[in-house]
């Protein structure tokens, strides 16, 4: 997937603190405006703002259900955390849902919730889910990327043992509607992710909001992918940016920014509650006065 000078804009809409119908409104709406051609969800099993008690769905179940509801956006999880589930489960769910949405699927992963990030952290333990060290789970991400691209592409059961995961007799049946497989987006900043970034990813995609320490990132990126050999200009770069309602021109500025430096592939995070027409709202408000 070569960086291209052309950049497309999607919508984040955090499943959390907000009701199924009101996301099921956003997405069909976002559906029918050809600006806006991807949609996110994210990865948590609890909410990470507002009220720690309220409402969070579980991002893959709610994105096949959001794929069966749409027919042209393409969509994804951003990113999910691969210290949830085992690769080759994560996988079988990723294949079921290109499947579902007609091969429409991009596949995001990254290493997990960050341990200082005490509303992400609880939900380990409420869950029964062990939380390693950072290489720890850095070691894993890479792994469960090579598993995962293996499931979908190879025809004959293999066996793998890793220093994290062990299969035994692994085999992918359905493959992803896709060839050879869906995109995978990796998300993340550290030095030793964007390394993982540079084997496995099409997409490598960040949080927004320091494009200086982005841009460097990216630098950080370039040299990872020249060191073995590949072709930097083959990671589309990704940015999350936070969208205000009320000041739509700061937004604009910070998609300005980011599309100046090199970002491409711009995700709009929705606040909830959504306005009426939110969807429209970004294509004019947004999208059309930066285009």
């Amino acid at each position: 997937m070569p960086r291209t000078s052309r950049t497309s804009f999607g919508i984040m809409t955090a499943p959390m603190q907000v009701d199924y119908h009101e996301l099921l409104r956003v997405w069909r709406e976002a559906d029918t405006v050809p600006e806006i051609e991807h949609a996110w969800l994210f990865d948590h099993l609890m909410p990470i703002g507002g009220d720690p008690d309220g409402p969070a769905y579980e991002g893959w179940t709610l994105l096949s259900a959001l794929a069966a509801q749409t027919r042209r956006l393409r969509l994804g999880v951003m990113v999910t955390s691969n210290r949830f589930r085992p690769p080759a489960l994560l996988a079988k769910i990723a294949t079921t849902v290109d499947i579902v949405s007609g091969g429409r699927l991009d596949f995001g992963i990254g290493v997990g919730s960050r341990p200082d990030h005490p509303l992400a952290r609880r939900e380990y333990e409420a869950h029964g889910l062990p939380f390693h060290d950072s290489a720890h789970a850095v070691a894993s991400l890479a792994e469960a990327c090579t598993v995962i691209r293996r499931l979908w592409t190879e025809e004959q059961p293999f066996d793998f043992h890793g220093t994290q995961h062990h299969l035994a007799g692994a085999f992918g049946n359905p493959k992803p509607v896709q060839r050879p497989h869906p995109p995978i987006l990796i998300g993340g900043r550290s030095a030793a992710t964007l390394r993982v970034v540079a084997e496995h990813a099409d997409l490598w995609n960040i949080p927004g909001g320091d494009i200086a320490d982005a841009v460097d990132r990216g630098a950080l990126l370039d040299r990872y992918c020249a060191e073995i050999g590949r072709d930097p200009g083959s990671v589309t770069r990704s940015i999350h940016l936070s969208v205000s309602y009320d000041k739509p021109e700061a937004t604009r500025d910070a998609i300005r920014e980011a599309t100046d430096a090199g970002f491409h592939h711009i995700v709009l995070g929705l606040p909830a509650p959504y306005p009426a027409d939110a969807a429209r709202w970004v294509a004019a408000e947004l999208i059309g006065k930066v285009a």
